[in-house]
């Protein structure tokens, strides 16, 4: 993101203890590329930013998905050693990822209103002026951050397509049809090899529906195909799914499916871990 220009003023919203990756980091920091911030939840994590060369930290607090993040008692003296070790704090980090994908929105928002109670709490003890956290499922209920990390919405998992959001899904798996039985169900070449599952099956772009997704592939009904026909399907996971594909095409018109024109065909980095 430093080297593509976007954004001068940057949150890694994870904790990190490596410091010989963090460093890479550290040197945007040196030369004067960018502003990074990191979240640190431990005397690790504020050891290893520090040793990295990061200036800037977030104090991740649990709010109750239960995932990264110390506990709220725990945020003050958090942030006091982070101070010691030299580091300027920012404020703090909270993500209720556990109400992200609710459907039903009265819960939603009764919990992210107790989440951020918390991280309300422990900002109290920590100090700064940034209360990071909520995400796409909560962007339009959490008017408790000063940052919310809303970024799902970009392609849109289609897992959140269910929860009344305004936004579009914008990315699709394309497979081709392969097989077409006398049942009246097709057989795609794309299964759980180029989808993540976590979230469950994917959509089915048009008409028809998903039966299920083997190995290599997938079965659809409901619709009328042919062998050679490019029907797309919607990731219920947007994230895990691209990171099993080497490059991302972009297309003039994404519900033309096998007849779009791809406009421009990205590379797709970070892969793996």
């Amino acid at each position: 993101m430093v080297a593509a220009g976007l954004g001068d003023d940057l949150l890694l919203a994870n904790e990190v203890v490596d410091a010989t990756r963090l460093a890479a980091l550290g040197a945007h920091v040196t030369a004067g590329r960018a502003r990074i911030t990191v979240a640190v939840d431990s005397g690790e994590t504020i050891a290893a930013a520090s040793a990295a060369g990061i200036t800037e930290v977030l104090v991740d607090v649990d709010v109750g998905m239960p995932r990264c993040g110390c506990q709220p008692d725990e945020a003050g003296s958090i942030a006091d050693a982070a101070r010691k070790a030299g580091l300027h704090v920012r404020g703090v980090m909270g993500y209720e990822g556990h109400m992200m994908h609710e459907a039903d929105r009265d819960t939603r928002v009764a919990g992210v209103t107790r989440s951020m109670a918390i991280l309300e709490s422990a900002r109290n003890q920590v100090g700064g002026d940034v209360v990071s956290g909520g995400g796409t499922g909560s962007f339009d209920c959490n008017d408790t951050v000063t940052e919310l990390q809303a970024g799902s919405y970009v392609l849109m998992d289609g897992d959140y397509a269910r929860l009344g959001l305004p936004f579009e899904e914008g990315l699709v798996v394309s497979g081709t049809v392969v097989s077409v039985g006398t049942g009246g169900h097709a057989v795609l070449d794309a299964g759980l090899k180029a989808l993540a599952m976590d979230s469950g099956p994917p959509g089915l772009q048009g008409s028809g529906k998903v039966l299920f997704c083997a190995d290599e592939h997938t079965t659809v009904v409901g619709g009328s195909w042919t062998v050679g026909d490019r029907v797309g399907l919607r990731p219920a996971h947007i994230d895990p799914t691209i990171s099993k594909h080497e490059q991302i095409h972009l297309v003039d018109d994404i519900t033309s499916g096998g007849d779009a024109e791809v406009v421009e065909t990205w590379p797709v980095d970070l892969r793996g871990w």
